[in-house]
């Protein structure tokens, strides 16, 4: 089951899983780039090297076990909800103060970086198993080369963020909208609220991503209001 037979079935599962984690690689740039803006530039390649590196090798255990993982009741509750937290906390990161040290937020930066993208890749790995036709190998392969999609894509998006700030806002909107859709995704949440791609899903999911770009304002504005 783990070899590498590179047949035709193989390489068609192979581009499959290729094109899937290009397309669905986006939002994990911008987590990616909003865990490491606050940090020096020398650790920011760091930073984005090892947890990119640990988000990649966590998607493929999500990938190879995915069948099993989602029997699990509310999962995509629990991970939406976990990633509303993230969005908030990604929104204000710049804010904190920066006596932080340097080894700390280097960790930090790359807990956040796997943690997100762990809990943003359980439909992503949903469509790669999908994809893969249970070559297990060709899913290490096709995750592994999405790698420097997204370590350059976050360095673009890095420097987009040191020079127009609103564009976190952007980023967390992002977030809180993927969350809105795993929460309305939920078996559970579909059955209570009978979300089924309609106009009460999607008016949902935007209070939500509303409620965190705002609470984050506020807390943004009292902090500066703090610091004069």
């Amino acid at each position: 089951m783990l070899g590498i037979e590179f047949t035709s079935e193989a390489l068609i599962a192979l581009l499959k899983i290729i094109a899937i984690d290009i397309v669905l690689s986006g939002d994990n740039a911008v987590v990616i780039a909003m865990a490491t803006k606050g940090l020096p530039k020398e650790q920011q390649n760091k930073a984005i090297f090892i947890g990119t590196g640990g988000a990649v090798i966590l998607r493929i255990l999500f990938a190879v076990v995915i069948v099993y993982l989602l029997k699990i009741p509310f999962v995509h509750l629990i991970g939406g909800l976990l990633l509303l937290w993230i969005a908030y906390n990604v929104l204000v990161e710049d804010k904190q103060e920066k006596e932080v040290q340097a080894a700390g937020s280097l960790m930090k930066a790359v807990g956040t970086i796997v943690v997100a993208d762990a809990i943003m890749s359980l439909d992503n790995v949903v469509a790669i198993a999908g994809a893969a036709s249970g070559h297990i190998s060709m899913i290490a392969i096709g995750v592994a080369v999405s790698i420097p999609i997204m370590i350059f894509g976050s360095k673009l998006i890095v420097r987009m963020l040191d020079r127009y700030a609103w564009i976190a806002y952007i980023g967390a909107g992002i977030l809180a909208w993927t969350a809105g859709e795993m929460i309305t995704g939920d078996q559970f949440m579909v059955d209570l609220f009978h979300f089924r791609n309609g106009p009460v899903e999607y008016v949902f999911i935007g209070l939500l991503t509303f409620a965190v770009l705002f609470i984050g304002y506020m807390k943004n504005k009292a902090n500066v209001q703090v610091k004069n």
